[in-house]
């Protein structure tokens, strides 16, 4: 797992919970997650901007953190399930907060990348 140059502030609760959420494609997997357990390929389907490498790096520091919780069921060829966890849903509201802004902001995400096609 990667390790920090920085150490991270334990008195800042704000970078504190940044630490576990930071990534790219961490909050969207949260995302993906809050309805259903997904098997790695179908969260590699979903987000499929992201390279399988990062997006399994991500998947087991999510674990890892408690955030996600992974089943992996004894059969050939043995298969995985990823499923939020209830420490990491009750990060939902951060994230919903997260895309309301975005929803509320579309002109500057317009300005700044340029117009949908």
């Amino acid at each position: 797992m990667y390790e920090r140059k920085i150490p991270v502030d334990l008195d800042c609760p704000l970078r504190l919970t940044m630490s576990l959420i930071d990534s790219k494609w961490k909050s969207c997997i949260l995302d993906e997650l809050r309805y259903r357990s997904m098997r790695p390929s179908e969260l590699h389907r979903l987000l499929p901007e992201a390279t399988p490498r990062v997006l399994d790096l991500q998947l087991k520091e999510l674990v890892e953190d408690g955030l996600v919780d992974k089943r992996i069921y004894p059969e050939l060829p043995p298969r995985s399930e990823y499923a939020i966890s209830p420490l990491g849903k009750t990060l939902i509201p951060i994230i919903d907060a997260m895309i309301e802004w975005g929803n509320q902001n579309t002109e500057l995400f317009e300005r700044k990348y340029g117009r949908k096609k």
